[in-house]
């Protein structure tokens, strides 16, 4: 077995044991579901995989490590108390903020605050806080435990210590962020500039209720859910000017910093996380000029996020819809190209569009109806007239927030010319939230999911029966 081989099965096993303990809860019953796989493998002797079979276990184990260390928390919870900490993450809106704190001694934990939306913070503020630390509960108890946040205190009493203890470097990205916002509003309507920030920074914090609900009807919340296409756009750009005075080692580093920052800049969600790793890693595959393996890639971006943070695999949605969403392009696509005989992109890439938007809409059905209860049919059509105009919008939101930090005068010239795109994005979001062909469901479980994605796989299969999964 080659060493690409031997990564990839590794991974696969690591996850399939970080995924039993998340959703069993129990470190035997991963143990055994390890050991039993590895007997599987032992009965047809393939010694290669039972060794590897055996990482099920490590993946259960590294969760139990990592809860430990999460859990090393020192908070007084249920009495009023005053205590100071300094601003790790915030969102803010007209309405309100969510301030995420690392708490300073004598205290030891992470805490959300939520606040009024004045005074306002900002990320590296030491503030001091006089509250009652609540322990998280219900429903969402297993996000905020995904998140590292111990406690949530709502609306104490705030004031401000001092400035500038966060990360200097961080503190100049997230301003550069500011300020690409800025030039989107000072160049765009409201709601313009709001779904342009969305799309191309993934900023949703002036998202008004009622176009948040435009965009969940239509089916169209995914467009600013940062992915692949930011990645590309940012790795064609820097690649092409870099290239043109520095060596193609020097262009290949610049091109990872840059997108190392831009996964910074934006809070690193998970799609953009996921999308960057693999962006890293087909880069590194053209640097050496070696073959790049997509299977390989989806598999190491899963792996280095769960090491990262092992609770991203079964409570974290975002993770769960980007990689299902990519895996239904990669393996779901060819499927319907085979089936259909398409052979070209069509007028405007439409072709190639809708067969992306049917692939990746289909893959995470499960997810959206067990998460939501609720999937729109109309969302494919949607969806399919969106992603035709979505690459030129967003390369135009790029070069616009990036010549208006220099230059009023250029700013204003493209945003005349993304204005009309946004225009036709937005009404088209305007049309399907009002047309919709809902299927809507109470209750859709893991058997219900598992039935599902088997006939996806039987169908792949049926297509192209020497296809790899």
């Amino acid at each position: 077995m080659d060493i690409h081989s031997i990564a990839f099965w590794f991974c696969v096993f690591f996850l399939l044991g970080v995924f039993f303990i998340s959703v069993f809860g129990n470190f035997l019953f991963s143990a055994l579901a390890g050991i039993l796989i590895a007997s599987y493998f032992l009965f047809y002797k393939k010694y290669a995989f039972v060794l590897l079979s055996l990482s099920v276990i490590m993946g259960a184990a590294y969760f139990l490590v990592f809860d430990y260390a999460q859990n090393a928390i020192n908070l007084p919870f249920g009495v009023k108390t005053e205590f100071s900490g300094i601003v790790k993450k915030l969102e803010q809106s007209a309405t309100r903020q969510r301030l995420i704190l690392d708490l300073e001694p004598p205290y030891q934990g992470r805490v959300q605050i939520n606040a009024q939306s004045y005074p306002s913070f900002r990320y590296g503020d030491s503030v001091a806080v006089s509250g009652i630390i609540q322990t998280p509960g219900g429903p969402a108890a297993d996000y905020y435990r995904k998140e590292g946040i111990a406690g949530i205190v709502s609306y104490p009493a705030i004031n401000l210590l001092e400035s500038g203890r966060g990360n200097a470097f961080k503190a100049a990205l997230l301003r550069l962020k500011g300020n690409i916002i800025k030039v989107f509003k000072q160049n765009l309507s409201v709601q313009k500039a709001a779904f342009l920030a969305g799309i191309t920074l993934g900023e949703r914090q002036e998202f008004s209720k009622e176009f948040e609900e435009k965009m969940s009807l239509s089916g169209t919340t995914h467009l600013v859910a940062l992915s692949g296409y930011n990645i590309s756009v940012i790795g064609w750009a820097v690649a092409g000017v870099l290239g043109l005075w520095f060596s193609r080692s020097w262009t290949f580093y610049f091109s990872v910093a840059v997108i190392i920052l831009f996964v910074l800049m934006t809070g690193g969600e998970a799609s953009i996380v996921r999308a960057a790793i693999m962006g890293i890693i087909a880069l590194l595959a053209k640097e050496s000029e070696r073959l790049y393996s997509l299977r390989n890639a989806i598999v190491i971006a899963a792996f280095l996020m769960v090491i990262f943070n092992p609770r991203v695999l079964v409570f974290d949605l975002g993770f769960q819809l980007s990689f299902a969403a990519l895996l239904g392009i990669v393996y779901l696509m060819p499927a319907f190209q085979k089936i259909l005989n398409v052979k070209d992109a069509g007028f405007w890439n439409w072709k190639e569009n809708a067969l992306t938007t049917v692939s990746a809409q289909l893959a995470v059905v499960p997810i959206l109806l067990g998460n939501f209860g609720i999937f729109s049919l109309t969302s494919f059509a949607a969806n399919i007239l969106i992603l035709s105009a979505m690459p030129l919008t967003m390369g135009l939101g790029f070069v616009m927030g990036g010549v208006g930090l220099i230059s009023e005068f250029l700013a204003g010239a493209t945003g005349l010319i993304a204005n009309l795109f946004l225009t036709y994005e937005l009404w088209i979001i305007e049309i399907f939230s009002k047309f919709t062909l809902p299927i809507v469901t109470e209750s859709f479980g893991f058997l219900a999911a598992l039935a599902y994605y088997s006939l996806l796989i039987l169908f792949i299969y049926v297509q192209d029966s020497r296809r790899s999964f």
